[in-house]
């Protein structure tokens, strides 16, 4: 809502307040009746509460010379009520150099105001409920006051660390495609040099061996379709500049994980591995990937999970080649994601999935655990 409107309403209701006192209430004695001036003072007396905010110190000035005039006058309305609003609107929206210079004056021109009264009126009573009313409206004002900035600090500190958290995961996004990059150029490099190689023993061979050469030739077909469905998924992926160029010799894939299995269990987890469906091979880049998203769930559950053993299970399909990795106890636990030598955790092996348009998926199980889920289609590359 509009501040102005806020003030607006307020002065409105104040006002009100007073008015009604002016009309039904009797005269004590020595009181003096209403005139023209008493509603000229009632409204210069609230009408600083729609200031306050532009100008606190003239507001507070104005407002307090038509209470102590208002107060000598000994008119039946009690003129406090805009001192109080006034002093808590002040501490809410006003520094300390302000506010607390109004508290003290609020709290004299109150004091005298009661002074000013009949006798009647001008008991200890009265003297201590409006000296408290100040007092309460102030500490209100400013406790609030306190309060919001808080909550203002808090909010853009949760903005501040939602950005770092959002810059973080880009920035692991950025990296770990740079690193698939990296990768997958190395597949396609090795299967570059078996085509050169075929190549070179089908020239060689094909007039006198031509059954030989055909084979070369199928050899040829075979990877270079391999190598063109590697370069499709290389080509939304960019590679940072100044990268060391990858070697020509293969990377590892699912048929090295008996050597991954010894360097885990060389660290303590003992790793049992089940393969479901015929064995069948994996196109080179869907083989390198598979075998990173192991690496990766194995090393999490080596760092985080208080856990002695874990499962791998390899599952063939016709059209897909799923991994699961699972270990009972705690499991890695959620957060930020893991930084290992092979990737960013959870945010890595997605996009390595990703690539390849995949799907994945992990969290804890429902009986406790952990378990890291992969699925990779096969696809084929048409001219």
């Amino acid at each position: 809502m509009d501040p102005l409107l806020i003030d607006g309403i307020t002065v409105l209701a104040v006002f009100a307040l007073m008015a009604e006192q002016l009309i039904t209430r009797h005269l004590l004695p020595g009181q003096h009746p209403t005139t023209v001036l008493t509603w000229l003072l009632a409204v210069v007396s609230v009408a600083p509460i729609l200031t306050h905010r532009r100008c606190p110190r003239a507001s507070v000035a104005v407002c307090l010379s038509a209470v102590a005039i208002y107060a000598a006058g000994r008119y039946v309305a009690y003129p406090g009520i805009a001192i109080f609003v006034l002093t808590f609107d002040i501490a809410l929206h006003s520094d300390e150099r302000v506010a607390v210079p109004t508290l003290f004056a609020s709290a004299v021109v109150i004091g005298v105001a009661v002074d000013l009264q009949p006798a009647t009126v001008a008991v200890l009573a009265t003297y201590l409920a409006s000296e408290i009313c100040v007092g309460v409206a102030w500490l209100a004002g400013w406790n609030l006051r306190r309060r919001r900035a808080r909550w203002a600090e808090l909010r853009a500190r949760a903005e501040r660390l939602e950005r770092e958290r959002e810059e973080e995961a880009r920035r692991a996004v950025t990296e770990e495609r740079l690193r698939i990059a990296r990768e997958l150029h190395d597949v396609i490099a090795h299967s570059m040099s078996v085509i050169a190689v075929q190549s070179a023993v089908g020239n060689h061979v094909i007039d006198a061996q031509p059954a030989d050469a055909r084979q070369a030739l199928a050899a040829i077909e075979a990877t270079s379709r391999s190598a063109l469905t590697e370069m499709r998924r290389l080509l939304g992926v960019l590679r940072q500049e100044g990268e060391p160029r990858g070697s020509l010799a293969p990377a590892p894939g699912l048929a090295d994980l008996a050597s991954l299995v010894g360097q885990v269990q060389d660290a303590g987890l003992q790793v049992w591995i089940n393969v479901d469906g015929q064995r069948k091979p994996v196109p080179p880049g869907i083989d390198l990937s598979a075998y990173r998203i192991i690496q990766e769930a194995l090393t999490n559950v080596i760092k985080y999970a208080a856990v002695s053993s874990a499962n791998v299970t390899i599952s063939y399909r016709p059209d897909s080649v799923a991994v699961e990795i699972t270990n009972e106890g705690l499991g890695a636990p959620p957060g930020p994601p893991a930084r290992t030598g092979s990737g960013h955790g959870i945010i890595g092996m997605r996009e390595r999935v990703s690539v390849f348009g995949g799907e994945f998926a992990a969290g804890p199980m429902p009986d406790g655990g952990f378990r890291v889920w992969a699925c990779f289609p096969f696809t084929e590359v048409t001219r």
